[in-house]
């Protein structure tokens, strides 16, 4: 009699983990193998940036005391914002679930710069955006050039232009502000 129990047990089990895990998203093959490779990195890369970028962007348009620091603010929300809809857009044809919130280290960055205060505030914010816009760059270039996923290639070589002027803009705010 225990056989039989251990034997009913055993065949019962694997449905019964398998009903659990039936709220689990399918994830298809070829989505699988996608999030496997760098073109998943750098979408959940682009993620958070985009993210961080609208968060930094609401803050110096609110903070900042220079004019240009708060349009560019401003421009970082809506050009991120968009951005970001783009990359949620193609992440679900990909069934590829992206962070929703940003990461620690991007919320230390923005804690930070909240405790500053006027010319200080504008000199560290435009200083943070040069420094990401040009690490952006590069990343978007890669995927833009090297990426295998077609439709993250694709977000990347469209959105490559806008980050590219972006950098321009906040070097040309720099020069002006001193930096």
């Amino acid at each position: 009699m225990k056989i039989l129990w251990a034997a009913v047990v055993l065949a019962v089990a694997p449905l019964t983990l398998a009903a659990q895990n039936s709220s689990t998203p399918k994830v298809d093959q070829g989505a699988s193998k996608m999030m496997r490779s760098s073109d998943t990195h750098f979408a959940m890369e682009a993620a958070q940036g985009g993210m961080a970028e609208v968060q930094l962007g609401k803050l110096a348009a609110d903070q900042a005391s220079n004019a240009d620091v708060k349009a560019f603010g401003q421009q970082m929300v809506e050009d991120h914002g968009k951005a970001n809809e783009q990359l949620k857009s193609v992440a679900e044809k990909q069934n590829l679930t992206l962070p929703t919130t940003v990461s620690a280290k991007h919320q230390a960055e923005y804690d930070k710069l909240k405790a500053k205060s006027g010319a200080e505030f504008d000199k560290a914010y435009v200083d943070m955006m040069v420094k990401d816009h040009e690490k952006d760059v590069k990343a978007f270039e890669k995927e833009a050039n090297n990426g295998k996923d077609e439709q993250l290639k694709g977000f990347a070589s469209e959105t490559l232009p806008v980050l590219k002027g972006h950098l321009e803009k906040i070097k040309s705010i720099q020069s002006k502000l001193g930096g």
